[in-house]
């Protein structure tokens, strides 16, 4: 694996963006990035959505909430960094 710290100081350029962080699992977490901690990522005004709810695929609410706003659902969530698969700004999503 790499150096710890310098994961860390790349994903501190992320701090105050609207992200969206792929886990594993079916859930999504949407929102913006307020801290990294060792064991958790933590968002505000975020939108914690469990994909088999949801009609729409997972692509698609991720385009929506790029165009209209992300639809907050916790204050706060911490987001446990063991599960987490990917963390992309949300204005770095491709629009297609």
């Amino acid at each position: 694996m790499g150096d710890p710290s310098a994961l860390h100081e790349e994903l501190s350029a992320l701090i105050g963006e609207q992200v969206i962080i792929d886990v594993k699992g079916r859930h999504i977490y949407i929102g913006t990035l307020q801290k990294i901690g060792r064991e958790v990522l933590v968002l505000s005004d975020a939108d914690v959505h469990f994909c088999d709810d949801s009609q729409t695929t997972t692509e698609l609410y991720v385009l929506q909430t790029k165009k209209n706003e992300i639809r907050a659902n916790r204050t706060t969530v911490y987001v446990m960094r063991s599960e987490v698969l990917s963390m992309s700004r949300l204005e770095d999503i491709v629009d297609y």
